[in-house]
């Protein structure tokens, strides 16, 4: 399969996925088995763990623990692609749920505002604009997989903020 291959061709069994923990992790907690959408699925797992217990958590703690799952994510989804042959294969989307935290971290702690992140984020993360697109073609590997949907992330985070800042939120 070429680079560009998203995964699209070659789904790998649920039990490929549990058969260790980088797979696991780097699936999205084997949500990225479910299609279509893999990358919507990781993004929904994310705002449903997020939802009970993001509201209660110390700030440090959050960002120390996006830290080092961005930094996990970066090797475990290096692991799993290489494992599969296709570097950023649609299904590991670990990538989405960090990326994701992030912007439920620094936006609104309301369900409007937290639809509204979740509505932005997949649209930035499908449409890739410029740079987001940049990077996902420049970087590769686990830190390309995880770069780009930072970008995502950050892109629905200024729209969030202009919308807060306007008091729409």
């Amino acid at each position: 399969m070429t680079q560009k291959d998203r995964g699209t061709t070659n789904r790998p069994s649920f039990a490929w996925i549990r058969a260790t923990p980088a797979r696991f992790i780097a699936f999205g907690f084997g949500s990225g088995a479910l299609y279509p959408g893999p990358g919507t699925w990781g993004t929904l797992l994310a705002w449903l763990i997020w939802w009970p217990i993001g509201p209660h958590l110390n700030d440090w703690f959050v960002a120390i623990f996006l830290l080092l799952a961005f930094i996990a994510g970066c090797w475990v989804c290096q692991r799993a692609g290489q494992e599969l042959g296709v570097p950023d294969h649609s299904g590991m989307n670990w990538d989405e749920a960090v990326a994701f935290w992030l912007v439920l971290w620094l936006i609104p702690d309301s369900l409007v505002s937290q639809f509204l992140g979740f509505a932005f984020f997949r649209f930035f993360d499908i449409v890739k604009p410029a740079p987001v697109s940049y990077f996902d073609q420049r970087f590769q590997g686990g830190f390309g997989v995880m770069l780009d949907d930072i970008i995502a992330a950050l892109y629905t985070l200024l729209v969030m903020a202009v919308l807060v800042r306007l008091e729409i939120l």
